[in-house]
């Protein structure tokens, strides 16, 4: 077999998709362009274990399948252009790279605020150097850490830096409670009375205005004009898709890359789009579509991609439902966790106790027209276990396109 497809992306998505594209019987070139000079590995880890300092990074690589020990690997540079007509992309030092397939992986990176005042001390938590660079910062004495964002990186860096010994941590954020967009109210409280009763201190209601300080940051100017001391800030306040080099195709490129129902991107048999890039139709749900940020999407989208884009290069017939995963997602913090189901996003209006008490270990569930669509435990192995025990009954639910 000849021909070549290029994954534009080599984290997890990327390396998942070329895995899938040998089982779905390619056996020609696969080349993985990053901008990383690491093998891809895993980053929920960074938030919690690499910065408490109790992962090192050989603990996180991921280990390939011998079905992929033939890939080139392009790493330490990125893609910046491509052309779509002329199946061929453009990467960081000029060269340009022609393919049969393409796969676009190039996933998200954190969104930056746009305030006056100095950047040395301001933070995110999306690479191993990033990580590396925050650990450093937290671990020094006497340090007074600001947060901004109260979303699950932000809380979960909150509650290590309070497992790190740091005793001023302060999260930032214009909503009224912790991860209550996702969540909603319920959970939200209970997460502010156990991030506050470990310690965490919060200013919600209010976003940030500046920073001062000279070189660096010595403090965070908040809405209303408080001002917090800081010697570092994490900003954690959402992510941007990284698209820009597929500008000029005509594709929809509004919040990621907008795929059909099975990740194909413009209409096109032989690009399609894997991981937090893609902002995909969920058939499960309302078929409007989403990005999804979970963990378990990469390798969700990946298996579905591969096969969609293989199959006319390697002449399978084969017909596939529309793409439909059921989003998983878990967040460790302190001593408890934040384990999800389905899509509670979708059923904030209608949140119904399951089982336990917010108070204690607690699993809830979201409802939309009193359909389940999604479950949350909070709390220890027993609320974990719990919501588990749903997953089967959110698969057994029918497919809804309207």
């Amino acid at each position: 077999m000849t021909g070549r497809i290029l994954v534009a992306g080599a984290s997890m998505a990327g390396l998942r998709a070329a895995e899938q594209l040998r089982s779905a019987g390619w056996t020609g070139a696969i080349t993985l362009v990053g901008d990383e000079p690491h093998m891809p590995y895993n980053r929920p880890p960074l938030s919690k274990e690499v910065l408490a300092g109790k992962a090192p990074f050989e603990s996180l690589a991921f280990r390939p399948r011998a079905s992929v020990a033939d890939v080139e690997w392009r790493l330490g540079t990125k893609v910046v252009a491509a052309r779509l007509s002329e199946r061929t992309v453009v990467l960081e030092d000029g060269s340009r790279i022609s393919y049969d397939g393409l796969v676009v992986a190039t996933g998200t990176r954190p969104r930056r605020l746009r305030c006056p005042g100095p950047s040395t001390g301001r933070h995110t938590v999306r690479t191993l150097a990033d990580a590396q660079g925050l650990r450093d910062e937290l671990t020094r004495p006497g340090v007074r850490v600001v947060v901004v964002g109260a979303g699950f990186i932000g809380c979960e860096v909150a509650a290590t830096a309070v497992g790190l010994g740091v005793r001023d941590v302060t999260v930032v954020d214009p909503l009224p409670l912790p991860m209550v967009g996702p969540l909603g109210e319920l959970l939200g409280r209970a997460l502010l009375k156990r991030h506050e009763e470990r310690g965490v201190r919060f200013a919600l209601g209010t976003g940030v205005a500046g920073f001062e300080g000279d070189d660096r940051v010595t403090g965070v100017v908040l809405g209303d004009g408080t001002v917090l001391p800081a010697d570092v800030v994490v900003e954690s306040v959402g992510s941007l898709a990284n698209t820009e080099w597929l500008d000029g195709n005509g594709l929809d490129l509004t919040d990621g890359v907008l795929t059909d129902e099975h990740l194909r991107v413009g209409g096109r048999p032989d690009v399609v789009a894997v991981g937090d890039v893609a902002r995909f139709p969920n058939a499960r749900y309302d078929g409007v579509p989403r990005r999804v940020e979970h963990w378990c999407i990469p390798t969700d989208t990946a298996k579905h991609a591969a096969k969609v884009l293989a199959a006319p290069l390697v002449g399978s017939r084969d017909e596939w439902a529309p793409f439909s995963p059921l989003p998983t997602f878990w967040s460790d913090q302190h001593d408890f966790r934040l384990q999800s189901f389905g899509a509670p996003s979708l059923g904030k209006d209608d949140i119904r106790v399951l089982d336990g008490d917010p108070a204690a270990d607690v699993l809830v569930g979201y409802h939309h027209d009193d359909r389940l669509v999604g479950v949350v435990a909070l709390g220890g192995p027993t609320a974990v276990s719990a919501a588990a025990r749903y997953r089967a009954e959110l698969l057994r639910q029918p497919a809804r396109t309207a």
